[in-house]
């Protein structure tokens, strides 16, 4: 297991280099889903509802970023293709979860 030890030690190097713990980057990203799970089934409630939908979107987009956001804040030196991959992953984000809210607020069958 001796390259298991190797790769954990060079993964936490990069939160030294670049001013990113990486415990704390992936805490942000995997505490947030349920909350993105949340907010996105009360933007999809709202929006069923015919109820104002801005705090659902602002929740919904800061927990979909969060971990990106502090990426961007607190990181230093960050290769430029680091944030070039953030863009493509928001791109894919945004579309996939667009599909999501048109299929959430379809209209049901015999309805």
């Amino acid at each position: 297991m001796e390259w298991w030890q190797s790769l954990e030690d060079w993964f936490l190097a990069l939160g030294e280099k670049y001013g990113v713990d990486p415990v704390i980057f992936g805490a942000i990203y995997v505490g947030g889903i349920p909350l993105f799970t949340l907010s996105l089934w009360w933007l999809i409630r709202n929006l069923r509802r015919k109820k104002p939908v801005v705090l659902p979107v602002l929740s919904t987009g800061f927990f979909f970023l969060s971990a990106y956001l502090y990426l961007i804040v607190m990181g230093r030196n960050i290769p430029w293709w680091v944030y070039a991959l953030i863009v493509v992953l928001v791109t894919y984000g945004v579309f996939a979860t667009w599909q999501k809210i048109k299929k959430g607020t379809a209209p049901k069958a015999g309805a």
